[in-house]
């Protein structure tokens, strides 16, 4: 069995699909193996039905401390037995206590309620942008701040941290940070988030950390929980939608039929939900899979994993299965594409995908309607994707109109 090294490169002219060994494998060999950063070898799984059964099977686990777990990367490896029990690493009962902790601000309803804030703040920075020098750099000039102000507020962090919260963010998730590196990035936010908590129990606001404050003082959780939960929502509320926007919006330049029509019906807000949806399938931002180690044996297709193997779900893939989605490779807002694992599946799908869609319907729906000249500053061959990360994005985004 030929195993390729992943993550794998992506072909610089079509960055936005998986790359061609990993379609051929989807095609060809549903349960293939993957060579990784530490040399194992554990199972890749890449076809969406195969992914749909397994991702809900209790035979899998997510407990990153058991010897086997295939680690992202070697900084997560090195951490890993010193984390708390976290949504990110626990498997139920002990996951569903969690999750409950902090599942209440990112329930629909009350993601709803923020869409007018969200909207405010989009349409105060378009105002800037507009205001500016042209060409300028999306992705610092709305990819990055909608989702970071966003986040900082729900916390009840101050936006003018975000220096701090970009930066440690970027270290944490990065494949070529060292374990040293990680560290000091997340002693830095650690210190950080516990004075804040302190704050907050001392004088709690409408807020993230403030209800975490409450569950400490009452017993229902522990400081590094809420620490390490604190520092896990800041990192997913704001580093994978910012990708989103600015790679959504590359993907509709370099798609300039698909941008007229997101443009002509940007008042449906039908529309622009589907939108979104067939937007996160064709760009499945999370390139380095996710990652499970089996409980038991497992057969599938004919090959038996054994009890202790590692498991990759590459989630791009299972995206660009055209078994699923028919020419997946083509970008269609019009097809129904909810089905999609972009925020994974099963009992730890993200936890903030409500607050992701919210984000992209008010994003893609305002941006190219109150910018319609808006095009690149340069050709699509020179714009810098930044792929090292667990998620991949772009470094900058250079926008005219």
């Amino acid at each position: 069995m030929t195993e390729i090294e992943y993550p794998t490169t992506r072909e610089p002219s079509c960055p936005f699909a998986p790359s061609a060994a990993v379609r051929e494998m989807t095609r060809d060999n549903p349960v293939g193996k993957v060579r990784i950063w530490d040399g194992s070898t554990p199972w890749f799984i890449t076809r969406h039905a195969d992914q749909r059964a397994l991702l809900n099977d209790p035979r899998l686990s997510i407990d990153e401390k058991r010897a086997g777990y295939p680690h992202m990367t070697r900084a997560r490896a090195a951490s890993a037995p010193h984390h708390p029990q976290l949504i990110t690493n626990t498997d139920p009962p002990e996951h569903t206590r969690l999750r409950r902790t902090v599942n209440a601000p990112f329930m629909v309803k009350r993601v709803e309620a923020q869409r007018p804030r969200i909207q405010e703040v989009l349409d105060d920075l378009i105002d800037d942008m507009l205001d500016g020098p042209n060409p300028t750099d999306l992705v610092q000039a709305i990819g990055l701040p909608v989702p970071t102000l966003v986040i900082t507020e729900i916390l009840g962090a101050p936006y003018q941290d975000h220096e701090l919260f970009q930066h440690t963010s970027h270290v944490l998730i990065s494949h070529e940070s060292t374990p040293e590196e990680a560290a000091k990035a997340g002693q830095a936010i650690g210190a950080y988030l516990s004075e804040l908590l302190d704050r907050k129990i001392a004088e709690p606001g409408d807020d993230v950390v403030s209800e975490m404050g409450a569950r400490v003082v009452a017993g229902e959780m522990t400081r590094p929980e809420a620490i390490t939960m604190a520092n896990a929502i800041l990192i997913a509320g704001h580093e994978t939608s910012a990708s989103m926007i600015s790679l959504g919006t590359l993907a509709l330049l370099r798609n300039p039929d698909q941008l007229a029509l997101l443009r002509e019906n940007s008042d449906d807000p039908k529309f622009v939900a589907n939108a979104v949806e067939e937007l996160l399938r064709y760009l499945t931002i999370v390139h380095s899979g996710i990652r499970r180690i089996a409980n038991a044996d497992i057969e599938l297709h004919d090959t038996v994993i054994r009890a202790g193997d590692g498991i990759i779900f590459d989630l791009a893939a299972a995206n660009w299965d055209d078994a699923e989605f028919p020419e997946a490779d083509r970008l269609d807002l019009r097809r129904p594409a909810r089905q999609h694992h972009a925020f994974g599946y099963g009992v730890h799908q993200c936890l903030g995908q409500s607050l992701a869609r919210v984000e992209l319907q008010v994003a893609y729906g305002t941006l190219y309607r109150r910018i319609p000249t808006l095009a690149l500053a340069v050709p699509f061959e020179e714009v810098p994707f930044a792929m090292e990360g667990v998620a991949y994005g772009l470094k900058s985004l250079p926008v005219t109109w």
